[in-house]
């Protein structure tokens, strides 16, 4: 039995808050719900390669291969632009843990 749709986004919403607390399991299911839709979120290849970055950085060995995969779906600017809000995310006070 999967999960229902309103389910999934309580699990997205819950991510996200988790996300803030600098949950780095949090940023790499966020990064699984901007590349494949789940959770209601839309598919947002940028979005998600962010979410894979933070992930990455801060230990998640799947976030790197995610992140990878991803890549090769994702033009040189987009890619830049993940990069730049990753860091923007950073300077905001976020810290991998």
């Amino acid at each position: 039995m999967g999960i229902s749709q309103k389910g999934a986004r309580f699990l997205s919403e819950s991510r996200v808050e988790d996300a803030s607390a600098n949950n780095s399991t949090a940023w790499f299911d966020l990064g699984i719900c901007y590349s494949s839709g789940t959770g209601g979120a839309m598919i947002d290849l940028v979005e998600a390669h962010k979410w894979f970055n933070l992930a990455a950085m801060s230990g998640v060995e799947e976030a790197q291969a995610w992140r990878a995969e991803i890549a090769c779906d994702m033009t040189p600017r987009q890619i830049a632009d993940a990069q730049k809000a990753a860091r923007a995310f950073l300077q905001a006070g976020a810290r991998p843990n």
